[in-house]
């Protein structure tokens, strides 16, 4: 019988690792030292899989025995991906460009073992439709979350009562690591949680 691989996280993404110890599963972090790939103008689902790629194998390679877990997301609007703004400016004007319509939330998944070349890759989206968001709104909003390492500048689940009206598909993936996709492939490669 093989030794289980150890899990490895590939983020340093507090929302992804509070999502993944919520599956039962132990795990270390290992921040990828990357460059990812943010051109609005990608098509998204290249964009998070190719640095979601990017994450587990730079961590894959340098921890062979690990089973390791790479994701990114991407918010997605009119042919272009809001990624984290660079300031509360920016910000505004992705909640303004967000207010009263529907996008679309695409995380990609790359699993990596270095020992095998085990490879398993996912894509998950998810349509988020935003209330209309009016300026005193928005304000309110960003005093009460710090949006500035979020993509598209918002975070359902924190105060996402005042800004999205519903959504259709996994509410995980919109926060960060869709877990419903995520323990199906663990399962695949003989973790238990």
């Amino acid at each position: 019988m093989p030794t289980p691989s150890p899990v490895i996280l590939a983020s340093a993404s507090p929302r992804r690792r509070e999502l993944l110890a919520g599956l039962g599963v132990e795990f270390t972090v290992v921040a990828a030292q990357v460059t990812e790939h943010e051109d609005p103008a990608t098509d998204p689902r290249v964009m998070v899989a190719h640095n979601a790629a990017l994450k587990a194998d730079w961590v894959a390679a340098r921890h062979p025995d690990g089973l390791v877990i790479g994701a990114d997301t991407t918010v997605y609007l009119d042919g272009h991906a809001l990624n984290k703004p660079a300031d509360l400016a920016a910000a505004r004007a992705m909640l303004r460009r967000l207010s009263g319509r529907t996008h679309t939330v695409f995380t990609g998944i790359a699993v990596r073992r270095g020992r095998d070349g085990l490879r398993r890759d996912a894509g998950v989206s998810t349509d988020v439709t935003f209330h209309e968001l009016t300026p005193e709104l928005i304000e309110e909003y960003l005093r009460q979350v710090h949006v500035l390492d979020k993509a598209g500048a918002y975070a359902i689940q924190e105060h996402g009562n005042l800004i999205v009206a519903n959504y259709n598909g996994s509410f995980t993936n919109i926060v960060g690591l869709p877990v419903e996709t995520m323990k199906q492939i663990l399962t695949e490669c003989g973790v238990r949680g």
